[in-house]
């Protein structure tokens, strides 16, 4: 899970020891109105596209154009269908993705990467939407056409069976495409790490430094993989630059997220959200079949409906998430103060992440409350601040 910061605002005023660089917050708040600006028009965009798609019969068309090429199979229709339109869809959303992965990155020197570079990105993510994006859709509009009653069920199974399986692989197969991973050769670093890992009861496959410098200036740092895959992960943008205390209370944080099983509860409540989803989708479904004039409801021509359906029940949804996703990290954070004993470590850390990642340290709360999945930067420092020696045992860094 990463760690920049962000949500609900404590009503005490700080002290200058506890804010971050004031001129870099000007630049944050500049940022983050830009970035949710691009959001709204990102989405309107998007979801433009797909209902001008499904009302104008554009769809349809599409479809009645792929059988006269031939693609009477069901199941090559499907690969088909969802490759061009995974192709098409990028190539139209390219600009805005341009303008908000790239531009405004590079305006306030969050990139490093070149335009080449950020290409290049964008199209293995593609490829990779495309190899996991086109089997799923042909599983899914085989359970349409074999079991249109429970079909959303069986699909929500296989999306949570395909998310373990994805988590697995992420630091072997997934990862590596996008960035290097090296053991850390810090050999005091590495133990120390190591002793924290073990500290918690964390079984892990080894410490790796992460290139995120190829790309960002930001710093982070991770957990990642399941079982015999799981790693952590140190960003080269973190290692460079912070003490070994603050690194620890990081990864504390990190770890904390082991300790609690929050990989095992976010199944659960993954889980819960995909089947709400699909039955939304199931309804859009069986209505846009009469409405639109579709064959069935396993007619690949009605997949914008289930585009529309599970969009807007994610839009629905994203404040309630957001919610259960910063009290997590809340109990992260007491865990990395708990198993550290360093809260001034802690502190000074996440004021250094909000200079480096341009973080807004004192969002409003509205956007805490409808966009951020982590506590702001001033909640966590005010946090560190007000615990007590008691409270955390008064053990010192490993």
């Amino acid at each position: 899970m990463s760690l920049e910061g962000q949500s609900p605002v404590i009503a005490e005023k700080p002290s200058e020891a506890d804010r971050p660089d004031q001129e870099r917050q000007v630049l944050a708040r500049e940022y983050a109105r830009l970035q949710r600006r691009w959001l709204v028009i990102d989405l309107l965009f998007s979801f433009l596209l797909v209902v001008g798609f499904l009302v104008s019969g554009a769809s349809r068309l599409f479809k009645v154009w792929l059988l006269g090429w031939g693609l009477t199979s069901p199941w090559l229709l499907v690969a088909v269908y969802m490759g061009l339109l995974l192709i098409a869809d990028m190539l139209v959303s390219l600009p805005l993705a341009w303008w908000r992965g790239y531009v405004l990155p590079k305006r306030y020197e969050l990139s490093t990467q070149t335009l080449k570079g950020w290409l290049l990105d964008e199209l293995k993510t593609t490829a990779l939407g495309l190899a996991l994006g086109i089997p799923v859709a042909e599983v899914i509009y085989w359970l349409l056409r074999s079991q249109p009653e429970t079909w959303w069920l069986w699909a929500a199974g296989l999306l949570v069976v395909l998310s373990i399986v994805l988590g697995f692989l992420l630091p072997v197969v997934i990862l590596p495409l996008f960035y290097t991973l090296v053991p850390l050769e810090d050999a005091a670093l590495n133990a120390r790490i190591r002793e924290l890992a073990r500290r918690t009861g964390t079984r892990i496959a080894g410490v790796y430094t992460i290139n995120l410098s190829s790309r960002t200036t930001a710093g982070n740092a991770m957990v990642m993989g399941m079982g015999a895959t799981k790693r952590i992960a140190l960003g080269d943008t973190l290692y460079a630059d912070y003490t070994p205390e603050e690194i620890e209370t990081i990864l504390a944080h990190e770890l904390g997220h082991q300790v609690h099983r929050d990989m095992e509860l976010s199944v659960g409540v993954q889980s819960l959200l995909l089947v709400g989803s699909l039955y939304l989708a199931r309804a859009f479904l069986n209505w846009g079949v009469s409405y639109f004039g579709f064959e069935v409801i396993a007619d690949v021509a009605a997949f914008p409906l289930l585009v529309l359906a599970t969009a807007l029940f994610s839009l629905v949804t994203m404040p309630l998430i957001n919610f259960y996703s910063r009290w997590r990290e809340r109990l992260a954070d007491r865990f990395a103060l708990e198993v550290t004993g360093n809260p001034e470590a802690f502190a000074r850390a996440m004021l250094r992440l909000a200079d480096q990642n341009l973080s807004e340290s004192d969002p409003p709360d509205w956007v805490v409350w409808l966009l951020y999945d982590h506590p702001p930067i001033r909640e966590r420092v005010s946090m560190a601040r007000r615990v007590s020696p008691a409270e955390i045992g008064g053990a010192g860094g490993a």
